[in-house]
């Protein structure tokens, strides 16, 4: 990690707290508020979309049932479609709301993630959502070069331009790249590890390819078995810095090796040196040596013990 010089992060879960909330609803002229409301829960019930969930919390706070809903159908990049309480319900995004005949009746584009309710084929609803930033996203960003050498930041993300590039603006990333599939995601990292070692740091299991193609990868929270085992280190804990003292921890490990392997064998050669010109008997070099080993392994012991301030932003 120490010698990484560019970083590549994922924005969900990673630069926020990965928890969008229900902020802004855009029901259609005639539709029931609440019946629109149900019929999504219903359908998002069973679903693990990031948006499922706080639509069910939506719900919950306006006291409202969620059905069980039937024919439950969620392809990729087809959004998720069933039968609830009779209705025909199909939860897209925008594009796919558009390419089927509703884009008059969608709102203004604007920042946040968003979703688009369908109920028997009509426009019912559009639903938008916002994932807050994590408090100290800024001035972790901020001391990655000065305190860590890293040359590139960026900011790497499957959701829209406008929502990626507002929480860029907000943490301070020039270098973004919205809208990416997990394959995007991967020939992006192979291009800047062709560059330069590379870190991508990601918590979803979209991440997993990009995770295994950096030099390092680092799943941030340990989300799913598939985004661990393709990482090289989980931070456990989700908190930035969490990240900041790996990077420190990475940094004094790797000192501490240097240093007993370069010192050991330079202080063998300086050994072997002696013993040429005559001046050390073989049973004085073998406890010399013996010395210098020890002195390597208890070097290396230190990286045991703690080391001083784990982060410093």
């Amino acid at each position: 990690i120490d010698r990484c010089r560019t970083i590549i992060l994922d924005k969900t879960g990673t630069l926020t707290y990965g928890q969008p909330t229900l902020t802004e609803r855009f029901p259609a002229p005639a539709s029931d508020h609440e019946l629109v409301l149900r019929l999504a829960a219903g359908l998002e019930r069973y679903s693990k979309h990031p948006l499922s969930q706080p639509i069910l919390d939506a719900a919950t706070q306006q006291h409202l049932i969620v059905p069980e809903p039937a024919e439950v159908r969620e392809r990729p990049g087809e959004g998720l479609e069933g039968e609830v309480e009779g209705h025909h319900v199909r939860i897209i995004g925008r594009r796919q709301a558009a390419a089927a005949g509703h884009a008059a009746s969608l709102p203004p584009v604007s920042t946040g993630l968003e979703c688009v309710i369908l109920v028997d084929g009509q426009y019912a609803a559009t639903y938008r959502f916002h994932d807050a930033p994590r408090e100290d996203s800024r001035s972790f960003i901020s001391h990655l070069g000065p305190r860590h050498r890293l040359e590139r930041i960026l900011l790497v993300s499957g959701d829209r331009e406008s929502e990626v590039r507002y929480l860029a603006e907000h943490v301070g990333i020039s270098e973004v790249y919205a809208a990416q599939s997990p394959e995007e995601k991967v020939a992006i990292t192979r291009r800047e590890t062709s560059r330069a070692p590379t870190l991508f740091i990601g918590d979803g299991i979209n991440d997993a390819p990009a995770l295994a193609t950096a030099t390092v990868g680092l799943a941030f929270g340990h989300q799913s078995e598939i985004t661990g085992e393709a990482a090289g280190a989980v931070i456990m804990d989700t908190s930035l810095k969490r990240v900041d003292e790996l990077f420190h921890l990475a940094r004094r490990m790797r000192r501490i090796a240097l240093q007993s392997a370069i010192g050991g064998m330079a202080l063998s050669i300086v050994g072997m040196l002696i013993a040429f010109a005559g001046l050390l008997p073989p049973v004085a070099g073998a406890v010399f040596q013996e010395v210098i080993d020890l002195a390597a392994v208890l070097n290396a012991l230190r990286a045991a013990t703690p080391g001083g301030e784990l982060s410093d932003y």
